[in-house]
């Protein structure tokens, strides 16, 4: 097995660190994914030197800002808080063609099931609300032939702030919104997704949390926590 990455930790303090999560990487062990072996949860337990509780959870393929406590009381006042729906979150995305300047996306999702790991879920649950704000910051034409429609591709950078918090929600709203995100292999169009393989070297999910607020559990102090989008994530609107 290769060596575990050093996650960067963008906070920390006697009661919860916060860290960027790399794209590919789990949270915690997961018996639906027996190919992974390294886990964010063991890496940062191993790296802090003490027990550490994840809060909630990134897709593995969705980089950026993951919140773990360092006691089970600060985790359980941490639940809360997204329970609630208290706990702000921003994340940037590439996606395929050119969306509006600005939108909310409502459309209600069923629940999206794993076959192995919700067998036991109920089927016929209805359609719960999602709600997705987005802005676009850049947008970019390329020369390049990807659908047989059109001579070049365009392809926009987004700002997605989710305010319900549905299983794949900003995957699937922008797939609903016929912009998906480049590199989803479940909701996306094949055709960019192997045109950023193949002309950007790009193998992941163009899709990144790189915000967050939330307010500390114990100080009560207003925690508002940033990253820079990810370099992959810009370089199409660098040329």
């Amino acid at each position: 097995m290769s060596e575990p990455p050093v996650l960067t930790i963008v906070y920390q303090d006697e009661y919860l660190v916060v860290i960027d999560k790399p794209s590919g990487l789990l949270v915690h062990r997961s018996w639906i994914a027996s190919d992974a072996q390294q886990f964010a949860m063991q890496i940062l337990r191993d790296q802090i030197g003490q027990r550490v509780f994840p809060v909630h959870r990134l897709d593995r393929p969705t980089s950026g800002l993951l919140v773990f406590a360092l006691s089970s009381e600060v985790a359980r006042a941490l639940n809360e808080q997204f329970a609630e729906r208290e706990i702000k979150k921003v994340y940037h995305a590439v996606v395929r063609g050119y969306v509006d300047d600005a939108g909310i996306i409502d459309y209600a999702l069923k629940e999206e099931h794993d076959k192995i790991a919700d067998k036991q879920a109920q089927a016929d649950k209805p359609a719960q609300e999602a709600v997705t704000e987005y802005q676009c910051k850049a947008r970019v034409e390329l020369p390049f032939k990807v659908s047989k429609k059109h001579d070049t591709s365009r392809y926009s950078l987004v700002k997605l702030m989710p305010k319900t918090g549905r299983k794949h929600q900003l995957r699937r709203h922008m797939s609903h919104i016929r912009h998906p995100i480049i590199g989803d292999t479940r909701h996306g169009e094949g055709r960019h997704n192997r045109f950023f393989r193949d002309h950007f070297d790009c193998h992941r999910l163009m899709l990144a949390a790189t915000e967050i607020e939330f307010t500390h559990p114990v100080t009560g102090e207003t925690l508002n926590l940033a990253i820079d989008v990810p370099e992959i994530l810009k370089r199409p609107f660098q040329a």
